[in-house]
């Protein structure tokens, strides 16, 4: 459950994060550097932009950028039908000129190379990057323009860095990293690229070996898989990398002497696989540890290699290496956080005659725990307690919140005879001064059998969304008395209890808002599209109607986490 007074949403704060990684790639540009958007409105700029232009951002932001600063010789505005940048801009292609000129603040005309190129801002709308430095060999006779092939000048080389680090520092799964560093490389930098990644328990693991067959990148899925481990000595340049010796260059020849080790003959096959002539082979290491190498190769184009290439792959690379290193530490962090919260929702008790099924899914872009719970338990006198809540917040403080909570109720349900509205009061009156719970929402009920076969529910609602009870022929109803205020307000209102029989072969849904709450919708339009899939699938098991519910109902931008408990009463009716 969302705080109610919360006002930063995920996507925000994601947007924050994306404007920030933005931000620092800008800054590490050694150029001129702007961002546009898909209109050519500049979106940011850097320090070293505003000195160039003499224009601070504020006067930059929000700009038209061709119209605020393209110029022809004379000074004039140069129609967007003429501008090579606008026509670059709109191919959605990399280009690059020199000898063009930006008005500058102060009126003056700055003569500047540039380049351009696609700009993924962390998967908003699309971007695009300008780098540019003042052109001290301007010539007269107007711009020339140069494809954006062979080798990388210095510009091209600061929009691929900056590029690395907004993609790669964007995500924080390992897989998607490491599909948008092969995005970058291929084929902008070589006809082949390889990376070999170190586990966390000291196994290498060539995760991708792809080409770039012209614009297409191909997966050659036979040559990846589990290698050798690292030996401690071999010389062998990907060996030395490996370890986090170096950087190395590799030739036709390298490998094709008699291999000293696991890992060199499996280079050899690759070479020989993909007819690679030269290849640069750099550490992928972070602060902590060495996490594996990256191997760019050349097998279509023409010319090596030098060292003169190193420095730009070890560039990438370590960024690369940051990447990857934040993507483990939060995988695991969501696997701690995925275990603490497996310990502790409970396991279900088994009650004769009643088939019952939880199903708990945490929020996709959380720490995988969060503040909704359910619970079943038994009672002193042979009843069953049933209970679903949210504690606001999906976090560990949330969940350990929840663990409070629920850890109260069951000592006052265990050892108060008392309606489920007073064990609630109980807990409402104890909640701010017991426990770290702000505040929380849940429906706690009683369910025991009469003696006539039927089993009779009583509840109270603390601000929930009510249960859905569905009869086996698909009729609906949502048990919607009962109403309270949620927990944690100190108003201290009395509540009140609630009851209903439950028809035979009936199932009874509680869950959490998380299941029917979508952004852009009305909690209304939920309640409406759980009722009409539970009515669909009332004839399916158990089982299938709870998965099938999740996957059908569950918001496909569900940004909160689903606790969902389902119950069904034997088709016949057994007198006590």
């Amino acid at each position: 459950m969302a705080e109610p007074e919360q006002t930063t949403s995920m996507d925000q704060q994601s947007r924050r994060a994306a404007d920030s990684a933005l931000a620092g790639a800008l800054a590490a540009i050694g150029a001129g550097a702007y961002v546009v958007d898909e209109k050519g409105c500049v979106i940011a700029v850097n320090a070293r932009a505003e000195h160039l232009l003499a224009r601070p951002a504020e006067d930059l932001v929000g700009r038209d950028a061709h119209d605020l600063l393209h110029r022809d010789a004379t000074g004039q505005p140069i129609p967007t039908s003429r501008c090579s940048m606008r026509q670059a801009f709109h191919a959605g292609r990399t280009a690059q000129a020199e000898g063009e000129r930006f008005a500058r603040g102060d009126g003056t005309l700055l003569p500047v190379s540039w380049v351009i190129t696609p700009y993924d801002i962390g998967g908003r709308e699309a971007a695009t990057l300008v780098v540019f430095h003042r052109d001290r060999q301007a010539q007269e006779a107007g711009p020339r323009q140069e494809p954006a092939a062979g080798p990388l000048t210095e510009l091209e080389r600061l929009a691929l860095l900056a590029q690395t680090t907004t993609q790669l520092t964007s995500t924080l799964d390992t897989n998607e990293a490491l599909r948008r560093l092969v995005a970058l490389l291929v084929p902008r930098l070589a006809d082949w690229v390889v990376i070999d990644l170190i586990t966390e328990r000291d196994e290498v693991w060539r995760t991708d070996v792809v080409h770039a067959d012209g614009e297409t990148l191909v997966r050659h899925d036979e040559l990846q898989g589990p290698m050798p481990p690292v030996p401690e000595e071999s010389p062998m340049p990907l060996s030395r990398a490996l370890r986090g010796v170096a950087s190395a260059l590799a030739g036709a020849k390298t490998y094709q002497r008699a291999p000293d080790c696991g890992i060199t003959a499996e280079q050899r096959r690759l070479f020989e696989a993909t007819g690679i002539h030269s290849a640069a082979i750099v550490p992928i290491r972070s602060t902590r540890e060495v996490l594996g190498a990256l191997t760019l190769g050349r097998a279509d184009t023409v010319g090596d290699f030098t060292t003169a290439d190193l420095p730009l792959i070890e560039d990438i690379a370590r960024r690369a290496a940051v990447a990857l290193d934040n993507a483990r530490l939060y995988q695991r962090q969501r696997k701690v956080a995925e275990t603490m919260q497996n310990h502790l929702l409970p396991q279900l008790p088994h009650v004769p005659g009643l088939e019952m099924l939880a199903r708990y899914l945490p929020a996709p872009d959380a720490s995988q725990v969060g503040g909704d719970w359910y619970d079943v338990f038994r009672l002193s006198d042979d009843a069953t307690a049933l209970t679903v809540g949210d504690v606001v917040g999906h976090d560990l403080e949330a969940a350990a919140g929840m663990a409070q909570i629920r850890n109260v109720l069951r000592a006052y349900a265990w050892y108060q005879q008392e309606p489920p509205s007073r064990i609630v009061e109980r807990l409402d009156e104890a909640i701010t001064h017991i426990t770290d719970v702000p505040m929380a929402t849940m429906i706690f009920a009683r369910l025991e059998q009469a003696d006539n076969g039927h089993w009779k529910l009583s509840w109270t609602n603390a601000g929930h969304p009510p249960p859905l009870l569905v009869s086996r022929d698909g009729l609906t109803r949502y048990l919607s008395d009962g109403h309270g205020i949620l927990l944690g307000t100190e108003a201290h209102n009395s509540r009140t209890d609630a009851t209903a029989v439950l028809p035979p072969g009936s199932t009874l849904l509680l869950y959490t808002d998380g299941l029917i709450e979508a952004a852009g919708h009305s909690l209304d339009e939920g309640l409406s599209r759980l009722r009409q899939h539970a009515a669909a699938l009332a004839h399916r098991s158990l089982t299938s109607f709870t998965d099938q519910l999740l996957r059908r109902v569950r918001p496909a931008d569900n940004d909160d986490d689903v606790a969902l408990l389902a119950l069904r009463t034997p088709r016949e009716t057994h007198a006590r």
